[in-house]
């Protein structure tokens, strides 16, 4: 192949690739290249800055992790719980495996009711109306 075929923009080559004799550049071709990948970088770090500011504002990141795992602990700790009450129980009325079986049950059914009030909205208390006003003399002793 000729070299006046190959494209001018070899932007693809990798890092551990070699050039040979006839790919030797210039420096001005090594400055055009430099300011194509300060172009690229700029972008990039401009977007990832938007990205970041995105995630810092929406108030994600670690506390929804942080959510997460508290509730995989409350309802890993309710079959946890069941379970021990279950072995316990099996182990002084001599009912195994039954005690154990029926309180992994109960503790699965406490650890699913846990996930649940903790993820449901919180209930907003009424707003009661105010009593009626006796002319601003509700605290007086004197009357």
């Amino acid at each position: 192949m000729d070299a006046m075929n190959e494209p001018e923009d070899d932007m693809r080559q990798g890092p551990g690739d070699q050039p040979g004799p006839s790919a030797e550049r210039t420096p001005e071709e090594w400055a055009a290249r430099r300011a194509a990948l300060e172009r690229k970088l700029a972008a990039r770090s401009s977007e990832r800055a938007s990205e970041a500011k995105r995630i810092a504002s929406s108030g994600s990141g670690m506390q929804g992790m942080a959510e997460g795992l508290k509730l995989a602990s409350e309802f890993a700790a309710g079959i946890i719980v069941g379970g021990a009450i279950g072995y316990f129980f099996d182990r002084y009325a001599g009912t195994s495996p039954f005690g154990l079986i029926i309180f992994l049950m109960f503790g699965f059914a406490a650890g699913i009711r846990n996930i649940l009030r903790s993820v449901a909205p919180k209930p907003v208390a009424p707003v009661k109306p105010h009593a009626e006003s006796d002319g601003g003399r509700e605290n007086d002793v004197n009357s």
